[in-house]
């Protein structure tokens, strides 16, 4: 179940944050409506990590619909030099 406060909650802010865990973000509304999210920072950064690598596999792929793959042995010259 989403653990969903009003941003007025932030006036006591320590409750809020021992609310938080990994996997357990806290949403703020603000005027009854989703607003923010606050979450755990290693959540945060794994999010990053992973929005970081589905960025370097979609221009990977982008490249091998532009320029084909490349052999083994390119990629072993590549790799070496």
């Amino acid at each position: 179940m989403p653990n969903i406060r009003p941003v007025s909650d932030l006036r006591n802010y320590t409750e809020v944050l021992r609310e938080i865990s990994v996997d357990a973000p806290v949403f703020l509304t603000k005027n009854g409506r989703g607003r923010y999210a606050i979450v755990a920072m290693e959540e945060y950064e794994n999010t990053r990590a992973t929005l970081k690598l589905m960025s370097k596999l979609a221009e990977a792929e982008k490249s091998v619909k532009e320029n084909g793959w490349i052999t083994a042995e390119d990629a072993k010259r590549i790799l070496e030099a």
